[in-house]
């Protein structure tokens, strides 16, 4: 009796050594999986800031003398600063400033109330407004090119954005949102983005986050290539820009 006993203890000391063995080996194919997802995460978000730090100084540099150019078309449009700096919500909800070449009239932003009753954007939360009185001549020609774009490649060089990710929004927007649409602020915001090339303002906000969680859920540095390349066509289409 007591030998059956010795041996019945055995075979439970015997299995619980298994048991704990399997789990030692599950712990470390675990922490494999982990050690390698960090791997790939930090890769490729280094991947994707040497190439917004590469492009940005190319960028930067090749295109100065369109630069100078725009900068003495707007000045010589309408009076007031070539560059428009205005406060953008980044990831996280940081708050940080975002550079334009000035597409609108000095006082666009005191104007925007009395024409709030006239958004067109379908969803409420974003202002939109094709015939936008409050844009001028050169400035409808900037935006339809998105060459009132081009200083944000200043706020690539420093980090504040990237070239693809959701675009910025603006402090009073970000205040409307839901939680289900903060999830669009859980990384660094782009010049482009998904919704950029296939519709751009004609893209109501709803759709516009949807494809931002999209673009966040699958990440990856040939997916902002691809959207990049595309973003050329849809630029020279000029198809829902203003």
């Amino acid at each position: 009796m007591e030998s059956l006993q010795k041996r019945s203890a055995n075979a439970d000391l015997e299995q619980l050594v298994e048991e704990l063995s399997a789990r030692a080996r599950g712990n470390k194919r675990r922490s494999i999986r982990i050690k390698v997802w960090r791997f790939t995460v930090f890769a490729t978000y280094a991947a994707k800031r040497l190439m917004d730090i590469v492009g940005s100084i190319a960028g930067l540099v090749l295109l100065s003398p369109v630069f100078a150019a725009i900068a003495v078309a707007v000045k010589l449009s309408s009076p007031g600063p070539v560059i428009f700096a205005q406060t953008r919500v980044g990831r996280y909800g940081r708050h940080f400033k975002f550079f334009k070449f000035r597409s609108m009239r000095t006082d666009a932003e005191d104007q925007k109330d009395r024409l709030l009753a006239q958004n067109e954007s379908s969803d409420g939360v974003i202002f939109k407004m094709k015939n936008d009185p409050r844009i001028t001549r050169v400035g409808r020609f900037l935006r339809r090119t998105s060459m009132d774009e081009l200083p944000q490649l200043w706020n690539v060089l420093i980090g504040d954005m990237s070239f693809v990710g959701p675009r910025p929004p603006l402090p009073s927007e970000v205040r409307e949102y839901t939680l289900e649409d903060r999830k669009r602020l859980d990384v660094i915001p782009g010049i482009t983005c998904l919704w950029q090339i296939k519709g751009r303002s004609e893209i109501p906000f709803k759709e516009q986050v949807r494809l931002d969680k999209e673009y966040i859920s699958t990440p990856g540095i040939w997916k902002d290539i691809v959207i990049l390349l595309k973003t050329i066509p849809a630029i020279l289409g000029g198809k829902g820009a203003y």
